[in-house]
């Protein structure tokens, strides 16, 4: 039984096309460390939002710290999906951390993930 949290696959973008559009789209948002990109759902489409994850290997070697990265990202979405309006996002790591600092970055994803939540956008 999945809990209402979980990151099904309903939830995540999959297919190389969803990626390109939601990049064609050209919205985003920044902050210091990540580009999220945006488009809105059509109608006929399922309600929800979705998300996508790109962490180059060029920004973080380690597959280690892209794994965090991703943790990070994939948690507090399942955490503010509810809130989240039917939007397919992508969240792009755009920049070097220069430490690796796991609360910076999860403050960093949240408060992108927060702007997405008001009406405006």
């Amino acid at each position: 039984m999945a809990s209402s949290a979980a990151f099904l696959k309903r939830y995540r973008l999959t297919k190389t096309d969803d990626f390109s559009s939601v990049f064609a789209f050209r919205k985003a948002l920044k902050s210091p460390h990540f580009l999220l990109h945006y488009r809105l759902r059509a109608t006929e489409e399922m309600s929800g939002a979705r998300l996508g994850l790109v962490v180059a290997k060029r920004f973080l070697r380690r597959s280690v710290d892209r794994n965090l990265i991703r943790r990070l990202a994939r948690e507090h979405f399942r955490i503010m999906r509810c809130h989240l309006h039917s939007r397919d996002l992508e969240l792009r790591l755009a920049a070097k951390p220069g430490v690796l600092d796991r609360r910076v970055l999860a403050k960093e994803i949240q408060g992108l993930l927060a702007k997405m939540i008001s009406p405006e956008r």
